[in-house]
């Protein structure tokens, strides 16, 4: 399967994911978003969609490749999954979301000064992405076991980034897993770092910022710049998917 090929949706898969993300409070979760750098979006996925994703983890035949992110430095003994046959849910939700989060995106463009506008249509940036040699879809199926964290860390995978994306836990904490915390950090000039830990229950996505985003200062607006990574896992097995809006090279 050639790696530029188009996921081909089914347009019911469509629908109820259109339908699914409209029925969040959009306005409230963009005021989280720029005033915290993340924001929650809970329930999702129902368990059982939660089940047949994670449940894809141990079949090779659904994935372009694995990488032991171990031998990166970046995390202990976990593996990330990066995945060009993805379900359907996940790419009709990547699809879904994409407009809701460029509002975002294209308010905090103007508000730090960039000139970077994104198309309202997810395909139209696919696109773009395509012109800059950024052709290989990445969402990422990732399994924590005991002992497993993931440093702080930025999902640019090229030098064309969508500046937001969303991880979803497909794993239940306290009954799955203890630890395993999804933490993000922002750092911000001349004062020290912030961090969030965001309590996500099985099925909870967090859309955040991947690099900047815009802070109201007393001179005028500044640019906070933000990681994200997980806790150590204190005991189980914890799965999640990442919802990333560019193509890599």
């Amino acid at each position: 399967m050639n790696a530029r090929s188009t996921i081909v949706i089914p347009t019911s898969a469509a629908q109820a994911a259109e339908a699914r993300v409209a029925g969040y409070n959009w306005p409230t979760l963009a005021e989280e978003l720029s005033g915290y750098g993340c924001a929650l979006l809970d329930k999702l996925l129902s368990r059982e969609e939660c089940e047949q994703i994670a449940g894809l983890y141990p079949h090779e035949a659904h994935f372009r490749s694995r990488v032991i992110m171990a031998r990166h430095g970046s995390v202990r003994e976990s593996i990330a999954i990066s995945n060009i046959r993805c379900p359907t849910c996940s790419a009709a939700l990547r699809t879904a979301l994409y407009p809701h989060l460029a509002t975002v995106a294209n308010e905090w463009s103007t508000r730090m000064g960039i000139d970077q506008r994104y198309p309202v249509d997810h395909a139209a940036f696919l696109n773009q992405c395509h012109g800059k040699g950024q052709t290989r879809p990445t969402p990422l199926l990732l399994q924590y076991g005991p002992g497993d964290f993931n440093c702080l860390h930025q999902d640019l995978y090229g030098d064309f980034a969508f500046p937001l994306q969303v991880a979803i836990l497909l794993s239940e904490p306290g009954k799955d897993f203890t630890g395993g915390e999804f933490v993000l950090t922002e750092q911000r000039p001349r004062m020290q770092s912030r961090a969030e830990v965001v309590p996500l229950r099985q099925g909870d996505a967090v859309a955040f910022a991947v690099h900047n985003r815009p802070v109201q200062g007393t001179k005028g607006t500044y640019r906070v710049n933000l990681r994200h990574g997980v806790s150590r896992l204190r005991s189980g097995r914890r799965h999640t998917v990442g919802i990333i809006f560019h193509d890599a090279t």
